[in-house]
């Protein structure tokens, strides 16, 4: 298989594995902190213990190599995580996943403005488009909607901390994403422990509670971390954007949530020009292969 062929798959997977994420939240219907106990616990445990059937001894070497950069992710993964739940929880599912789409616009801002890095026109031109959807999807959450704009919010402070945590990612070329995210999880687990009202999880939500913190979390979460090892930006981009589509369809079929006029606009907007800057991105890359 070559390496094209193997980060296909395994971002594609991935994306499916966190495509019933909110669904499986919202029908577990716990509070944000109990569940981000138990997320963070699921995560560090099965990616750890998948690095040390993995990796042996090497694992331990795997976990130190992170150093503080890893345990900055685990704080900032905590604030996004819990910013995702509340998001969730408070208003459409579509408008999250709408607005969580919009990672890479954040991404080119800090390179811009933290970095120093030259953006290109292309991609102010997406931004510019990018923020437009996101004032349709709140315009809505604003006007009487089924959406709500402090949800909105949490949505976005999530896109803006997984912009972050890849940014730190890249400026630390020796960081493996896989074991820094298995310490996330011990850091969510540990920062979350105190402020959960309870961790006992009603029989009801028990099923959903197993496959969102042995299943998805861990699995998605892993998966797309190697993704871009073997695909290019453009390509793991675009096929991320399959999660903001299936996602909210899920929950639309499963709960009856029809997102509503606006979120619908907003979305078309946000979707369509990160896929047509990804498309873009994708070419320049294969032109530059060639040359």
């Amino acid at each position: 298989m070559s390496d094209y062929a193997r980060g296909l798959l395994i971002t594609l997977t991935g994306v499916l594995i966190l495509s019933p994420d909110v669904l499986l939240i919202r029908l577990a219907d716990i509070p944000e902190w109990t569940l981000m106990v138990w997320r963070g616990a699921g995560m560090a445990g099965v990616i750890g213990l998948w690095l040390i059937l993995r990796l042996g001894r090497g694992a331990w070497a795997a976990f130190r190599s992170v150093g503080l950069a890893g345990i900055a992710i685990g704080v900032i993964y905590t604030l996004g995580n819990f910013c995702f739940l509340y998001s969730v929880n408070h208003t459409l599912a579509a408008n999250t996943l709408f607005i969580l789409a919009t990672m890479p616009v954040f991404s080119a801002l800090i390179a811009r403005f933290v970095m120093g890095l030259q953006v290109a026109s292309r991609t102010w031109a997406t931004i510019g488009a990018v923020l437009c959807g996101i004032g349709l999807i709140a315009w809505g959450s604003a006007g009487g909607g089924q959406g709500d704009l402090l949800g909105d919010l949490a949505a976005v402070v999530t896109a803006l901390s997984w912009a972050v945590i890849f940014t730190i990612a890249a400026k630390k070329k020796n960081l493996s994403m896989v074991p820094a995210m298995a310490i996330a999880g011990v850091v969510a687990t540990l920062l979350a422990l105190p402020l959960a009202p309870q961790l006992s999880v009603p029989a009801a939500a028990l099923p959903y509670v197993t496959l969102i913190a042995l299943v998805v979390t861990p699995g998605a979460t892993a998966l797309l971390s190697l993704g871009p090892r073997y695909l290019p930006a453009a390509d793991v981009a675009l096929i991320m954007l399959l999660e903001a589509v299936l996602g909210p369809l899920l929950v639309w079929l499963v709960l009856a949530e029809f997102p509503g006029s606006w979120t619908l606009a907003g979305g078309a907007v946000v979707l369509g020009a990160l896929a047509l800057n990804n498309l873009a991105g994708l070419r320049d890359y294969r032109r530059a292969r060639v040359a």
